[in-house]
């Protein structure tokens, strides 16, 4: 009994390119952390009740999350105080933004444009 038959003319294994799945960033694959940076890409800087209000999530959700994506370092959350209100911004970081480009243009790939 022989194997399975080869294409002599396919590539070999090591040749094949990876597929463009493989580039996306597991960070950004929950929806509400890549809703929370695509919100993030465009902007400076934006404070918790208008990403609050713009995702459509409770506090705790957007909290949760917005720390996950702190300790891995795509965003920056900073906190101070507008008069005697404590507030709380975020931001992208350089790598939070190469990581957001590396994710859409894998996307990008696998849909084809």
């Amino acid at each position: 009994m022989t194997g399975p038959a080869t294409d002599p003319t396919a590539p070999a294994s090591g040749d094949t390119p990876q597929h463009p799945r493989h580039q996306l960033v597991d960070a950004l694959m929950h929806p509400v952390r890549f809703s929370l940076v695509a919100a993030l890409a465009n902007v400076e800087q934006v404070d918790f009740p208008t990403l609050r209000d713009t995702l459509q999530v409770s506090d705790s959700v957007l909290s949760r999350q917005a720390s996950q994506l702190e300790e891995l370092g795509i965003i920056a959350i900073r906190k101070g105080y507008v008069g005697k209100r404590p507030r709380t911004w975020m931001s992208l970081t350089q790598e939070g933004r190469s990581r957001w480009q590396a994710h859409l243009a894998a996307l990008q790939a696998i849909a084809g444009t």
